[in-house]
């Protein structure tokens, strides 16, 4: 990993001069600079720079060779939970959940399912939708992604921030439009299903409508739906009440998708929660209202039956879209997670995918008894070259901040109120204006967030000493409770100190070592992380090469068992004023 400093610089005049325009355009947008933002209430408030961001995973799962015509799972590394797909105009798109994140639902594209790139956001303007005051779990909850007839629709769950709704675009790299809210429509995980007669149905899954007899007893709904107006009407009727086996008290039906193959109409559904017990089942029936009969092999998808002690374990499967491929084949996105310690996981839960058997006239995902493989033969549409990096495998990424925008795979804790991170001010240097919020706080906070995807990886940014008064580095975020915070700080004088805080629960925040550091034009922060055990050091530009401030922390308070909640770790820059809560 490099631990130099400043680089030569050899942008081109153009390059720059499209900065400085699109630097205009953004003056331009209705989103006030926090720098604006503070010299009209009588301060300014210097930003920090920030040159560069490294990220490096080495995880042993990965290490395995790739055999010609073979891919790797997951197929995105980091928390990418949730995966809906499907099929249009010769490509594939993915959507996945990203809570409280912004932007949201990040819209990936691939030619073979196997190699993603992400062309854009669902949601990504500040007015789509707002999450103060939500815990970092909440919000966009499981997206599912249609095309028809020339529009894409992404159809969600806005948890505890407005409901149900549907965004479109004609494009997928957007812009998408406003949410078209669906208050009749209830509970989580709605999806649409488009019929071959031109009817269109929207599923969800909602308490029954019989008494709620145990925690976790939900059912399956569906109702016809006008998608040109936006509106539910007719019927609503119950497709499965608890799971496919009602006597045995099933948990968590959820995430509900409709195919039709071949006459049948196949309902398939995650039912046994998140956590271990996780599975994917599947019905059928002639007729979209039902009677639907289980596949008496299901579930079709499960890792709970295997040895949670077993090397490189994957766990928590469930959670299936089913697609098509130009060769007739078909292929199922889920999601999963890689663990270690045997619960521990902090890359979250993630896209795993695995072709689909078609087996008596229903699909399987994979035998009872079968580890999902981390190497396995790809479509024969397969594109070329195999290397799946930066979305998953080993490999060392790179940012050079030399973009106007936020960059495609960087997220936010909920939705920025100022435009406090801004690559156009110098121009190669991402700039970030400190915010007073804290990284506990449930609103925006400045923090320029990248997924964690390896169980053993390096992470490092370059940023000149902060301003008076401001605190500023690299933090390991998983929640708001949970999270480290390398930062810098000023003493009065040329010099500074290097800090570590660590909050872990709802307690106050620790901080778990400090040094001073003499003047340096620039810091070079690094965090490492091998499973449970988190180091955090730096570089002054002295000669003295890395000095650890601390090794062998406790990385486990970031693994999604300890801190709760559906997201995984993220890795970035932070800046915030002192004193801030």
């Amino acid at each position: 990993m490099e631990t130099g400093f400043k680089r030569a610089r050899t942008g081109t005049t153009a390059r720059i001069l499209g900065l400085a325009v699109a630097a205009l355009l953004l003056a331009a947008c209705n989103r006030e600079p926090a720098t604006q933002a503070a010299a009209a209430a009588g301060t300014e408030v210097a930003p920090v720079y920030f040159d560069w961001f490294e990220y490096t995973g080495r995880d042993a799962a990965f290490e395995a060779p790739l055999p010609e015509g073979h891919f790797r799972n997951p197929v995105l590394a980091g928390f990418h939970s949730d995966p809906s797909v499907t099929a249009a105009n010769g490509r594939f798109y993915l959507v996945a959940s990203t809570f409280a994140f912004f932007p949201g639902i990040p819209v990936f594209e691939s030619e073979d399912l196997v190699h993603w790139k992400q062309v854009g956001n669902a949601i990504h303007r500040p007015g789509q939708l707002d999450f103060d005051g939500l815990g970092l779990s909440r919000g966009v909850f499981a997206p599912a992604i249609e095309y028809h007839d020339g529009t894409f629709y992404v159809v969600n769950t806005s948890v505890d921030a407005g409901g149900n709704f549907f965004v479109t675009a004609k494009d997928p790299a957007g812009p998408w439009s406003d949410p078209v809210w669906l208050p009749t429509i209830g509970g989580i995980d709605p999806s649409l299903f488009f019929d071959d007669d031109g009817k269109v149905y929207i599923l969800n899954n909602d308490e029954p409508e019989v008494p709620v007899r145990y925690d976790g007893h939900r059912a399956i709904w569906l109702q016809e739906i006008d998608i040109a107006s936006g509106k539910p009407f007719g019927p609503r009727k119950v497709l499965i009440d608890g799971g496919v086996k009602p006597e045995e008290n099933p948990i968590w039906i959820e995430g509900p998708h409709i195919y039709k193959v071949d006459g049948w109409y196949y309902l398939s559904d995650a039912e046994g929660g998140t956590g271990p017990q996780h599975s994917q089942v599947v019905l059928r029936s002639r007729d979209v209202w039902g009677p639907y009969e289980p596949y008496a092999g299901n579930p079709i998808l499960t890792q709970r039956d295997l040895d949670p002690g077993r090397p490189l374990p994957v766990t928590n499967a469930g959670h299936a879209d089913l697609v098509q491929g130009p060769d007739g084949s078909w292929w199922a996105t889920f999601l999963a997670s890689r663990n270690y310690g045997v619960d521990h996981y902090n890359t979250g839960r993630e896209a795993f995918l695995l072709p689909v058997t078609w087996k008596d006239g229903w699909p399987v995902i994979l035998p009872h008894g079968e580890k999902i493989p981390y190497v396995l033969p790809g479509p024969s549409f397969m594109k070329k070259p195999a290397d799946q990096a930066p979305m998953t495998g080993n490999f060392t990424w790179r940012d050079e901040f030399d973009t106007v925008e936020l960059g495609k795979g960087w997220m936010t804790p909920r939705v920025p109120k100022t435009q406090w991170y801004d690559g156009s001010a110098r121009p190669g240097w991402l700039a970030i204006t400190p915010l007073p919020e804290r990284l506990d706080a449930k609103t925006n906070m400045a923090f320029y967030a990248r997924r964690q995807q390896h169980q053993v990886f390096e992470a490092s940014t370059a940023m000149e000493l902060p301003a008076p008064g401001v605190a500023a580095g690299l933090a390991a975020f998983q929640g708001d409770d949970y999270w480290y915070f390398l930062g810098v700080r000023r003493d009065g004088g040329e010099g500074g100190e290097v800090f570590l805080e660590k909050k872990a629960g709802e307690g106050d925040v620790e901080t778990v070592a400090r040094q001073p550091i003499a003047a340096a034009e620039q810091l070079v922060l690094h965090v490492e992380g091998n499973e449970g055990a988190y180091a955090f050091g730096f570089d002054a530009g002295d000669g003295k090469g890395v000095q650890w401030l601390v090794r062998d922390v406790d990385g486990t308070i970031l693994s999604t068992d300890v801190a709760g909640g559906f997201v995984g770790t993220t890795l970035g820059p932070h800046a915030r004023l002192e004193g801030a809560r």
